[in-house]
């Protein structure tokens, strides 16, 4: 029994390595013309913009040029490939048109996946951005909640910028709660506003929030779980982008990206506590 039970292990884990071997396997020879594009050109062609913490710039001069969970993934197809990674700076403006203009073979300056960029890129996902909510920790109608939701109520305020990316969300998720709307003046969430207790909390993105709290003394957050960096509020997935109609490639893209996600979280996780 002990003998079956150790060959049916073993029969086990020779799957799994087997699993994710052929995962990481790219596409063989006439099965993507992109993929045999590059391996023709001994290059995978990468449009890089610095968007932190997935894709950091290094100006020092010493050192790799950039770095980051796109990075390292970037780096990883180019090394299953067996190619040279080469980098070619995009804009604002042409960092999705350089996939259809063959420029690029993939963006890897971090995309946010919306709805119109997907008629026209595909999107290979390994993060994604959200929202916290912050207040002062002294003051009872933020620090008694233990959760976003116990935050609607028609004794709190919550401050948002006119116009921001927030104002929509603040009235719909929290309908029973005092909206307070204020101009932009700046600053990455109005900070003020919850400081002079001219409300109660305020939404911001999860990563600003990171260096807010290292600079704000006194400040609490909700999800209060790992520093807010686990939630979901407002959420919108995060990734690199290839151009449309390339399925063998986008399969492997994303099988790639799945095996790695643990190593780009740390990654990602390690560059945003050092953010300032």
């Amino acid at each position: 029994m002990k003998k079956i039970f150790s060959l049916s292990l073993a029969a086990l884990i020779a799957a799994g390595t087997s699993s994710v071997a052929s995962a990481q396997e790219a596409p063989a020879p006439g099965a993507s013309p992109r993929v045999d594009a590059i391996r023709k050109a001994g290059e995978l062609r990468v449009g890089v913009l610095q968007n932190a913490p997935w894709l950091l710039e290094n100006t020092s001069g010493q050192g790799e040029a950039w770095s980051g969970p796109a990075w390292l993934l970037a780096k990883e197809y180019a090394r299953l490939l067996n190619v040279k990674l080469r980098t070619v700076p995009v804009s604002h403006e042409t960092k999705v048109p350089v996939l259809a203009a063959n420029q690029v073979d993939m963006t890897i300056s971090p995309l946010g996946e919306t709805p119109e960029r997907l008629k026209v890129v595909d999107f290979v996902i390994y993060s994604s951005t959200s929202v916290c909510l912050f207040g002062r920790a002294d003051n009872p109608k933020f620090a008694k909640n233990a959760a976003v939701e116990d935050l609607n109520r028609a004794d709190v305020t919550i401050a948002y910028f006119t116009g921001g990316a927030e104002e929509a969300w603040v009235k719909q998720r929290f309908p029973k709660a005092q909206h307070r709307a204020v101009a932009n003046s700046g600053a990455t969430a109005p900070v003020e506003e919850v400081m002079a207790r001219r409300a109660d909390a305020a939404p911001i993105n999860r990563v600003p929030w990171v260096p807010l709290s290292q600079k704000v003394k006194g400040l609490g957050v909700l999800p209060k779980e790992n520093n807010c960096q686990n939630s979901t509020e407002k959420a919108s997935p995060v990734g690199l982008a290839i151009d449309k109609n390339q399925p063998a490639f986008l399969e492997w893209a994303r099988a790639v990206a799945k095996t790695q996600r643990p190593k780009l979280d740390a990654d990602e996780s390690r560059i945003v506590s050092t953010m300032q």
